[in-house]
């Protein structure tokens, strides 16, 4: 159910007055805010979008164990990109959603996505690649530190998940069309 509170939506819904799936790439996340509407918004909604995944998949780890842990970080993804609360209509890419479900029931696995999306967006100002790569290195990182089956199985299909869902993405790229992210929100013509 925390997956699926829209909070890029209703953030920008409240203080803008305006939709946000009619901006940007349309998308709810806070990538889109960010480029939209800045960093005072986009960052309470990266924040956000990384408690949704991180408390369910934490309560979870901790009441009853790694596989109840990826499930509820699994359905915070799936609530991430088909909000409940938005009639299942499309929603974000779930990138910081899986962030934060991985710092709750893996956290070095976890750490180390942070890490590689950190430096991949560093080196190259792609937001989507930087997502990409990170969700790649998560498989890789749970099998490597030896973390149980349900982790492992989580870590591929979330990164299979990112993948597909930034088809689009990997489609612009390709034809050189991408945008490159930038901190500050463009000029207003």
């Amino acid at each position: 159910m925390a997956g699926s509170i829209p909070t890029g939506y209703w953030l920008v819904r409240l203080l803008k007055h305006e939709d946000i799936r009619k901006v940007g790439s349309g998308n709810i996340g806070a990538t889109n805010v960010w480029r939209t509407y800045g960093a005072r918004y986009g960052v309470p909604v990266m924040l956000a979008d990384t408690l949704k995944g991180f408390v369910p998949a934490l309560l979870a780890t901790h009441y009853a164990g790694p596989l109840a842990g990826v499930l509820a970080g699994g359905a915070a993804m799936l609530g991430h990109w088909r909000p409940l609360f938005m009639g299942f209509a499309r929603g974000g890419k779930a990138v910081a959603t899986c962030g934060g479900a991985f710092l709750a029931v893996a956290p070095v696995v976890g750490g180390i996505g942070l890490l590689v999306w950190l430096v991949t967006f560093a080196l190259f100002r792609y937001a989507s690649v930087a997502s990409i790569v990170a969700a790649l290195s998560l498989p890789v990182a749970a099998v490597l530190l030896h973390e149980p089956w349900p982790v492992i199985a989580f870590a591929a299909l979330a990164a299979l998940a990112v993948l597909v869902l930034h088809r689009q993405n990997i489609s612009r790229l390709r034809a050189g069309t991408e945008t490159r992210f930038r901190f500050r929100k463009p000029a207003t013509p």
